[in-house]
Parts: structure tokens; sequence; C-alpha cells
């Protein structure tokens, strides 16, 4: 049986994104539509590592206008360490190593 996938824009706008759980963790992720993003995270559709730690709320977001550019910014974000996060939500200059 043949896969239907839905065509996926790779132009246009696209969210980085990082979200602080009910039990004080950060989750990082990639949308075209932070805020229906956000919601379905609340609702329980979003990751499954948010689904236990709700509500979320946003601490942090920036926008790209290609999604390889946000999609490689979400891979860096969640190699950072929990100090290194914390810095980037408050706006800190922080070491990437």
């Amino acid at each position: 049986m043949r896969r239907l996938h839905k065509k996926f824009n790779r132009k246009g706008v696209f969210f980085v994104y990082i979200l602080e759980c009910q039990d004080g963790t950060y989750y990082a992720g990639c949308t075209p539509d932070i805020e229906k993003r956000l919601k379905l995270h609340n609702k329980g559709r979003g990751a499954k590592y948010t689904r236990d730690r709700r509500p979320v709320k946003l601490v942090w977001s920036k926008q790209y206008s290609y999604f390889k550019k946000a999609f490689l910014e979400e891979k860096r974000i969640k190699r950072l360490t929990r100090n290194q996060k914390e810095k980037l939500v408050h706006g800190l200059a922080y070491e990437d190593r």
C-alpha cells in the first residue's frame, strides 16, 4: 500500500521554540505555526515528551525563512546543556562547545 505524503513547503516562516514544562524541564521544537503547535502540546497531542509534563509555556522562539535553517537550529539547541538553554532563554551569551 502506497503512503500519501502531505506536500511540505520548505520555504516560508518557521519557528524554533523552547517550552518550559510543568516539571521545569525544557523542550525544543520547530514548527511553521507556533500558536497551533503550543495548543497541541497543551492538549497532549504534541510531542510524547510533553504529554505528561503539561501545562507547557513558551519561553523562547526565533523565526527563520527556511526549514533547513530552523531544523539545524533545533538540533543545535537539543544538544545544549540545561545551563546553556537557560542562558539562551534569558538572552545571555553562552559558549557552545
